[in-house]
């Protein structure tokens, strides 16, 4: 790991979701959808490093991160929801292909929204949410990541889905090659695709299937 930060406070964000906010590295730079590595600065978890994505703003003092609890692993993802401001942790340079290359469709499952909060967050700061949507699907709606924040940047062009539960407001839908076709005129251009491994393979079949070119749909390699 290459830097050492502290952890400077925490909040839940939804029943499972916590907000991180830790000290930024001197000269630090990441650019909006890439991530880093970070590991708890304890005997027995400093190896235990996991990818995460910064959610804050490129030119804030300070790193956001928006984290996900999985209980039943009993992992480093729960582990880092029992810190305590001021505790440590471990930290890697930044890293990744995600970046902002145009307008276009962002279509994210889960946790998988968060390089994409960076990204829609920078935009929006610049003024330049225009020709931006937004595809999220969540399980149900207490799943979803910063909604209210979400609907109120993008308007209509938030479009939230989910999968296991009929509520207002909400597509019963998966992103599905139907739903692709259903919800989008324009498979020409640019696509923003991150998610579980099986959303992001079923999505970016159906975008190919759909007629959107490789070079056009930007994703973790």
């Amino acid at each position: 790991m290459d830097h050492t930060v502290t952890l400077l406070m925490n909040q839940f964000v939804t029943h499972d979701v916590k907000r991180f906010i830790v000290s930024k590295p001197e000269g630090l730079s990441v650019d909006p959808g890439q991530g880093v590595e970070l590991a708890i600065n304890l005997p027995g978890l400093r190896e235990q490093g996991r990818p995460f994505t910064p959610t804050g703003l490129a030119a804030d003092r300070v790193l956001e991160f928006t984290i996900k609890a999985y209980p039943v692993h009993a992992g480093v993802t729960q582990a880092l929801h029992q810190l305590k401001p001021g505790a440590e942790l471990l930290m890697s340079e930044p890293f990744g292909t995600i970046r902002y290359q145009g307008p276009g469709v962002f279509i994210a499952g889960g946790a998988g929204i968060t390089p994409f909060l960076a990204i829609l967050r920078g935009l929006a700061h610049r003024g330049e949410l225009g020709g931006q949507t937004l595809i999220f699907s969540n399980k149900t709606p207490r799943d979803v990541i910063c909604e209210k924040e979400l609907r109120h940047l993008l308007g209509e062009r938030c479009i939230l889905t989910c999968t296991g539960a009929d509520a207002p407001g909400y597509a019963h839908r998966r992103v599905d090659r139907a739903f692709l076709e259903e919800t989008i005129d324009d498979f020409k251009q640019r696509f923003y695709v991150c998610g579980p491994p099986p959303f992001m393979d079923a999505v970016n079949g159906a975008l190919t299937d759909l007629g959107a070119s490789s070079e056009n749909v930007v994703f973790e390699r």
